[in-house]
């Protein structure tokens, strides 16, 4: 096993411009969760470190013995996690890993429920509505415009691992997932604070692409003319909206009993 003890050492380097997203085709999976997550779900991880307060600890053990062979494992003492480590507190365990590669369209699949994320800026709700979309059985996620890097670190640690297991496919503009649902045969519903169809009233139960606004401004006026349905999700007074990630979750959910029901 490496020992890296300087936080000048290249591969130290190499961790920090994966957590700036500046290295191409690489990402970070940061703490023993999310390692595992990747583990369990077969990415190959090129490079691995740990804490070496931590060699010992069962749960350190047992990841590194499901390793392959061939994987680079380095040691670091706490100064050099945290440099390698993007949060506050660093991770007894960090990685470097190929990003997944796009390779399916999600409206491909079949009955596909499809949440397209519309200028959703913030990657903790990008990673939540991920990880939500998973939980409730969606077909994938399109990430579109400017919404964050769904395999950022922020992201990833949101999505809690659903990331590296449901298709995610992105787009240059929400214009091009709206053309795509639509050559699928899928229905596009747009989600308005107000003045759409309820959400109890909604019909998911067919293709679907559901498209979440990003914070603040929502979707664009565009984009809500294109849909071919609009939905709200009702609400007391003088609550007006819900977090990007809370109302993809409770439309989503309703979606998914729908289906199943």
């Amino acid at each position: 096993m490496q020992r890296i003890t300087s936080r000048q050492n290249p591969v130290v380097a190499q961790y920090r411009a994966a957590a700036r997203g500046e290295a191409e085709g690489i990402l970070l999976l940061d703490g023993i969760h999310l390692v595992g997550e990747a583990v369990d779900a077969g990415v190959r991880l090129s490079h691995v470190m740990v804490s070496s307060e931590a060699l010992e600890r069962h749960e350190i053990t047992r990841l590194l013995d499901l390793l392959p062979h061939d994987t680079e494992v380095a040691a670091a003492p706490a100064p050099v996690m945290d440099a390698v480590s993007p949060v506050r507190s660093s991770s007894i365990i960090v990685a470097l890993a190929a990003r997944p590669v796009d390779l399916i369209n999600p409206f491909e699949l079949p009955a596909a429920l499809v949440v397209v994320l519309c200028d959703v800026q913030d990657p903790g709700n990008v990673g939540a509505i991920v990880r939500v979309a998973e939980g409730a059985g969606a077909s994938g996620v399109i990430v579109a415009g400017q919404s964050a890097d769904p395999y950022g670190w922020k992201a990833l640690r949101g999505s809690m691992g659903s990331a590296l297991r449901l298709p995610i496919h992105r787009v240059a503009e929400v214009r091009d997932a709206v053309a795509s649902a639509r050559r699928h045969g899928a229905q596009v519903v747009a989600t308005v604070p107000h003045g759409g169809v309820s959400l109890f009233h909604a019909q998911f139960a067919g293709p679907t692409a559901l498209l979440i606004g990003g914070e603040g401004p929502g979707l664009s006026a565009d984009i809500i003319e294109r849909a071919d349905a609009r939905v709200t999700i009702p609400m007391t007074a003088p609550v007006e909206s819900l977090n990007a990630a809370v109302a993809a979750a409770v439309l989503l959910y309703e979606a998914r009993r729908q289906r199943t029901h």
